[in-house]
């Protein structure tokens, strides 16, 4: 899988800011940003990203119905989705891939790595 673009949704803006610099700067991905859920929809399928960074813990629409919102829209059911969040015990691991999810990327995530991190969690990047 190629990525050209991404979105990274997240409500604290030190997140969406380090994350941009690691996917733009690191990575060389067009990055696109989105506060909340809500926010999320309507970007992923106004832009089409090739994959979703989607937080967790969100206040109004977190992290899961966020997901489960994106996989009705037409738009968006097929895009890959990666959660990234600081609660990475097995047991809620094992549930946000049952969810949908491609992966989980811990917080605080290294920016250094962020986009390696990403690539070993999608097919054949």
């Amino acid at each position: 899988m190629t990525i050209h673009k991404v979105l990274l949704v997240d409500d604290e803006d030190d997140i969406r800011t380090i994350g941009q610099v690691s996917l733009s700067r690191v990575g060389g991905w067009q990055t696109v940003l989105a506060s909340s859920g809500a926010d999320a929809l309507t970007k992923a399928a106004a832009e089409r990203p090739d994959l979703i960074l989607l937080d967790v813990m969100m206040p109004g629409m977190d992290g899961p119905t966020t997901l489960a919102r994106l996989r009705a829209q037409e738009a968006t059911a097929a895009t890959p989705v990666i959660f990234m969040t600081a609660k990475i015990q097995k047991q809620e691991m094992a549930r946000y891939l049952e969810l949908g999810a491609v992966g989980v990327i811990g917080k605080p995530f290294n920016p250094l790595t962020l986009p390696a991190d990403i690539k070993k969690l999608l097919p054949s990047t």
